[in-house]
C-alpha cells in the first residue's frame, strides 16, 4: 500500500513508482496529477523544441529553473528541458 503523500498528490501510488524509477519529485508529482482520462486528450500545439531558436530555448530553461543554461548549446537546452 501506497504511502499517503497529502492532498497535492492525487496518485500516491503512481508517484512513489515514479519517484523509484528516479523522476524528480516535482515531475513524478505532475504526473501522478495527471487525469489520466484527460491526458490524451491534451495535446501541445507549440512547436518542436528543435524549431525553437537558441533564445527561446533559453528563456524557457530559465522559466523552468535549469541550471548551467548560460553555457549550454542548443541542443544541451532541448535535452535539460526535455528532461527536467
Amino acid at each position: 500500500m501506497a504511502k499517503d503523500h497529502g492532498p497535492q498528490i492525487k496518485d500516491d501510488e503512481q508517484y512513489e513508482k515514479l519517484r523509484e524509477e528516479g523522476l524528480s519529485k516535482q515531475k513524478a508529482a505532475r504526473i501522478a496529477n495527471t487525469d489520466r482520462q484527460e491526458a490524451g486528450k491534451k495535446g501541445g500545439t507549440s512547436d518542436k523544441y528543435e524549431e525553437w531558436s537558441k533564445d527561446d530555448l533559453y528563456q524557457k530553461a530559465k522559466d523552468v529553473g535549469i541550471d548551467g543554461r548560460s553555457k549550454m548549446s542548443k541542443d544541451q537546452l532541448i535535452n535539460a528541458l526535455r528532461n527536467h
